[in-house]
């Protein structure tokens, strides 16, 4: 499919003036296309006449007519149809196609739930997928407004942009949405369950899958009680009120992101709909993606980019809002602390990458291009600098600013310069020089501590900077306090980088961390008694979030070759069992398996680190054995099974079907026992089909892949290879499962041909099934655990001579630089 530039949006922006769609969707022709007609009203500017194109990609194009006069159907060339000589004024152009249904979740994506055989439809438009759905002049601001009808089976419900009513013999019509963008435009169709509500006169709608029902309706009050609140605090901070005509959130199966912001229709991965026991952090982060989606409605819906180099605007606004609002308007008060652990080390990790990128990149040439932005530096790193900016700038002027910017720009396109703009409307401060500090600049400033000591014993602070950014930071200052030498708050200090002078800090501290509460972005570094504090007391410090932003420090230093990673072991062992914070527990550990375990030391040294896992999660599981810390039990019990080296704890588990003192398995845990279980070869083909037929679900069907590919024997692992790499048949969700089974540690002399046939397999899978395919393949079926200095070779040779999409280029390219760090910290 043929991407658009920057340079051909924007000549096609100067020409027309886009007004109406009219769409019609036809989803009752059968199980492999639905027809699509589409009718665009719009306007050539200027006084000549001029050509240009109209952007779709049918399985058959039946006609196309442009002012009543048939095109010809032999010029559609890939996913364009030229418009030739286009007199100044209006035009009407109408297009009847039949499009193919997806399996991969981009554009009309179909799914049948093995559960109890029904049937949902629904898209996913976002940079230019909208053409697998209709006709469009495709780019974002080229904004239009849309009026919608879906003809669905009976029985089915359809859920729009705006309010739908039935219409009789199964057409549905929504109501016309004001000036959006074409990749906004959603639809919902199937027999959906739903729960409807209204808040301040605003119609307000949950809905899932029919099987999911009842684990809907055990969530619907914390749902609606969420969105409730998160509406309400958006509308004290935003003078523009809530712009659409109602507020849906559809939970739907196999779904590629986590969430997508369609105006009035939310669309969410339906995993959020909770089927096991999961821990108040997840709640949380179901949380924060509402939080998140909403604030899209003004900041991305309302307000949209022009083009897709400012993609940071949409979702570093939303990452910060979402995670700022869920803490001031709802019981989840700690978000920040789990907004270091699982997000920021995400920016960290992309921005010191060779893929890394500015926040705000200057440019991004075509629609390939800017997919590839969707990372850790336009969702944390982008977070991480608005929230310096508030540092620094103070939220009620941040506030003013966005207040102008929606009013300047609402239900139109704006830039970064437009947004800045707005901000230094409202400030004294030079928001232009910071911008370009923080938002046209790569990489992660480090800031080490320098501790000089007068003859009073007084001391005086001057901060190593390496990199470029200013920062305004907070200093803790913390003591020993006898006898049981916890580590307690002196004060904290203020203090902007660069410095103008020492900062005199009184008594030498026990502990002295930058950037406590973890404002700025920026890898953070110890003084030597600081270091030996950090390792004798961590855990007793008072604060979740200096704990966090600690663990994010030892995990940088590992990764930086500056740290032993059996030193990090050795400070998760003694400190881990006395953390409470369930974020940072979940997210130590899992840099301990995935990375320090699986990764940074050599297969000779992982049966050790695995035991010190396993003790240190009996430890936590013993701790909570009285059941008053039910989430961090059920996560000591999750990575106990994804640590275990020896089968016969997990097998009397599965077998009694719970763990001793609780929880019982449920779907989840039992899933996960059985995965390990295969890994480890006790299990077989008969286990897994009786725990199928035990659980014949979606999650179920993911859980069977899973474990099936896992099984350490030459034939399971061609099957799974071949279905993964040869018959396409698999679903986005299905394959990732797959590929997650696939590959083992524990298997690698099995698995030695299947890491050299990786070179060849992927780019052909993703020449074949496209982008979302190929990012899937490069993340989920990359052969991560062979961290050896030929695969580099081979990857390198890939890259060069297979040419591969630039979807799976770039997380060949990602997952390349992280296996030669892998080597580094091996060497070290």
């Amino acid at each position: 499919m043929s991407v658009l530039t920057r340079d051909e949006a924007q000549t096609r922006a100067r020409l027309l003036d886009v007004h109406r769609y009219e769409i019609a969707l036809d989803l009752t022709r059968g199980d492999e296309t639905f027809d699509s007609r589409t009718l665009i009203q719009f306007t050539v500017r200027g006084d000549r006449a001029a050509d240009t194109f109209v952007e779709f990609k049918p399985a058959e194009l039946r006609s196309a007519t442009l002012d009543g006069a048939p095109l010809d159907p032999a010029t559609l060339t890939d996913n364009r149809l030229p418009l030739k000589d286009l007199t100044p004024g209006p035009h009407e152009l109408r297009v009847d196609v039949a499009m193919h249904y997806s399996r991969t979740g981009e554009g009309m994506h179909r799914f049948t739930d093995p559960t109890d055989g029904e049937t949902y439809a629904y898209t996913q438009l976002f940079m230019h997928d909208v053409q697998r759905v209709f006709a469009a002049f495709d780019q974002p601001d080229l904004k239009a407004v849309f009026d919608l009808t879906v003809t669905a089976p009976d029985g089915w419900s359809v859920l729009a942009n705006g309010i739908t009513t039935h219409q009789g013999d199964g057409t549905w019509r929504a109501a016309t949405t004001p000036p959006l963008s074409t990749y906004l435009i959603a639809v919902a169709a199937g027999p959906w369950h739903s729960v409807r509500t209204e808040h301040r006169g605003l119609p307000f709608g949950i809905h899932c899958r029919r099987s999911l029902a009842p684990h809907l309706d055990a969530d619907a009050d914390e749902l609606f009680e969420i969105t409730r609140q998160c509406y309400d605090r958006y509308h004290e901070k935003f003078q523009e009120p809530y712009p659409f005509d109602s507020y849906d959130q559809a939970f739907v199966p196999e779904f590629n992101s986590g969430a997508m912001e369609n105006p009035g229709l939310v669309t969410f991965r339906d995993e959020f709909v909770y089927r096991s026991a999961v821990t108040d952090t997840e709640r949380q982060t179901r949380a924060m993606v509402i939080a998140h989606e909403m604030a899209h409605m003004w900041f991305g819906d309302l307000v949209t980019l022009r083009w897709w180099d400012d993609i940071w605007l949409n979702e570093s606004f939303a990452e910060y809002m979402g995670y700022q609002t869920l803490t001031e308007a709802t019981r989840f008060t700690d978000t920040w602390t789990d907004f270091a652990v699982a997000r920021k080390s995400w920016g960290y990790d992309a921005d010191q990458r060779v893929s890394t990128h500015p926040v705000a990149p200057e440019a991004v040439e075509d629609t390939a291009a800017a997919l590839l932005n969707f990372d850790g530096i336009s969702y944390a790193k982008g977070a991480s600098a608005l929230r310096q900016l508030v540092a620094w700038l103070g939220e009620k002027d941040f506030l003013a600013g966005i207040n102008t910017h929606f009013a300047r720009h609402r239900f139109g396109n704006a830039a970064l310069a437009d947004f800045i703009d707005s901000l230094a409307s409202v400030t004294d401060r030079d928001v232009h020089a910071w911008a370009d500090a923080w938002l046209r600049t790569t990489g992660v400033d480090t800031l080490t501590p320098q501790l000089t000591q007068a003859a009073d014993g007084t001391c005086a602070l001057t901060v190593d900077h390496h990199g470029s950014r200013p920062h305004r930071i907070t200093v803790g200052l913390y003591d020993r306090h006898l006898p049981d030498g916890a580590l307690t708050l002196r004060e904290r200090l203020d203090l902007d980088i660069p410095q103008t002078a020492p900062l005199r800090l009184g008594k030498r501290p026990a502990l002295l961390l930058l950037n406590d509460g973890d404002l700025s972005y920026a890898k953070i570094r110890f003084d030597p008694d600081s270091f030996t504090a950090v390792r004798e007391a961590l855990s007793t410090l008072p604060d979740p979030l200096t704990r966090a932003v600690i663990w994010n420090a030892l995990r940088d230093a590992v990764r930086d070759g500056d740290l032993p990673a059996t030193t990090y072991l050795e400070t998760a062992r003694a400190h881990l069992p006395h953390e409470s914070d369930l974020a940072v527990v979940n997210g130590v550990l899992a840099f301990a398996r995935a990375h320090v375990a699986d990764r940074y030391l050599t297969p000779d040294q992982r049966p050790a680190a695995l035991a010190t896992l396993t003790d240190l999660c009996r430890d936590l599981i013993r701790r909570t054995e009285d059941g008053s810390h039910p989430g961090l039990r059920l996560i000591a019990v999750r990575h106990f099974i994804d640590a275990a080296a020896h089968p016969d704890t997990l097998a009397a588990w599965l077998a009694d079907g719970t763990v001793p003192g609780g929880p019982e398995l449920d779907p989840e845990l039992r899933w996960r026992t059985l995965a390990r279980l295969a890994v480890l070869g006790a299990v077989d083909e008969s286990a897994i089909a009786e725990e199928l037929e035990r659980d014949p679900s979606a999650t179920g069907q993911e859980g069977a892949a899973r474990c099936r590919a896992a099984l350490p024997d030459p034939a399971s692992k061609r099957r799974a290879w071949d279905a993964m790499f040869t018959t396409d048949d698999l679903s986005n969700y299905l394959f990732t499962a797959t590929a997650e089974g696939f590959w083992q540690p524990e298997q690698a002399e099995l698995l030695g041909e299947y890491a050299d046939r990786f070179w060849a397999d992927a780019p052909a899978l993703a020449a074949r099934r496209g982008p979302a395919m190929a990012a899937a393949a490069g993340r989920w079926a990359f052969p991560r655990h062979a961290a050896r200095p030929d695969m580099l070779r081979q990857g390198e040779q890939c890259l060069s001579e297979a040419d591969p999409i630039p979807a799976l280029r770039r997380r060949l390219v990602d997952e390349l630089d992280d296996l030669a760090r892998a080597l580094r910290v091996r060497e070290a």
